[in-house]
């Protein structure tokens, strides 16, 4: 899996950080998955090329997953390492079809009108890499998809808070347009990065829609699923402790520099998903009140 691997390498990614504490099989599994959301993704993101070349790129992956799915012969090297993955864990070509049909909706969409519009897109490309992952984790309950479905949401709506200035940079804005008509911003505000306390009143209505998240997947995760979702785990917690930062700054999202944690903030917190791992903590280190 030596492309797969340097794809998730090179990414330097919060998610792919998550993997230090997975055993090495299926860290290697996990890396060929990010891969396949990284490449996808790259291609909806490609703005210089058309949007009608993207659409067929992505019809191209559909396609070729679809392939590696059924026991076919893939043509991308990406999915060719990724097919003994799908095999052992019973990866279901649908969850891939839904996670390509998110990154179609960045090929028409630029701005979303209501949450319900938002939660879609949400769910297509995070929720549903989280029902994948779960599966390469090992979970047993059926209660561990809702975990999955409520964290990938709270991830994504945090990466939207931190990402208002590089969206807006390319013509997007994926905070809801009702939000931003009751707090009497305007797009034009956000695509000229203008920052007030109209904005910072916005972003934190939209955080507590994502603190809605966090405490559903908190109250979600099954006890017996616990230690086997310990990367996610940590995943959430990073996340939590992204967004509180945001909170402390109040949002101010426009400077050049991108709200971030740093090493060693990530390092502490391995450590203690790691510690509670190994002590059984029956508690998730995220969505308190």
């Amino acid at each position: 899996m030596q492309h797969s691997q340097a794809i998730t390498r090179n990414s330097a990614s919060n998610l792919a950080q998550a993997f230090v504490l997975l055993p090495k099989s299926k860290r290697d599994a996990m890396a060929a998955l990010y891969a396949f959301c990284r490449e996808v993704d790259d291609v909806a993101d490609e703005d210089a090329v058309p949007t009608e070349i993207r659409r067929a790129r992505l019809a191209e992956w559909r396609r070729d997953i679809q392939l590696a799915c059924n026991g076919g012969n893939p043509r991308l090297l990406v999915n060719q390492e990724f097919q003994p993955v799908i095999r052992q864990y019973g990866l279901r070509f649908e969850l891939f079809d839904e996670l390509i049909q998110g990154c179609e909706m960045d090929l028409d969409t630029l701005a979303y009108d209501t949450y319900e519009q938002l939660d879609l897109y949400c769910h297509r490309v995070a929720s549903v890499v989280g029902l994948l992952s779960i599966e390469i984790f090992g979970h047993r309950h059926p209660a561990c998809g809702d975990y999955a479905r409520h964290l990938g949401k709270a991830l994504q709506f945090t990466n939207i808070l931190r990402d208002v200035r590089a969206d807006a940079d390319r013509g997007r804005i994926y905070l809801p347009r009702e939000e931003l008509d009751r707090h009497r911003v305007t797009p034009a505000e956000i695509l000229a990065h203008q920052y007030s306390e109209r904005f910072c009143a916005l972003a934190a209505s939209v955080a507590g829609h994502a603190r809605q998240f966090y405490q559903r997947a908190r109250l979600t995760l099954p006890a017996e699923d616990r230690r086997a979702m310990v990367a996610a785990e940590l995943m959430g917690s990073v996340y939590w402790d992204l967004l509180l930062k945001l909170e402390r700054r109040r949002f101010n999202v426009f400077g050049p520099d991108r709200i971030r944690l740093g090493k060693a903030h990530k390092l502490s917190l391995i450590l203690r998903c790691w510690l509670g791992y190994v002590t059984g903590a029956n508690h998730s280190p995220y969505g308190t009140p």
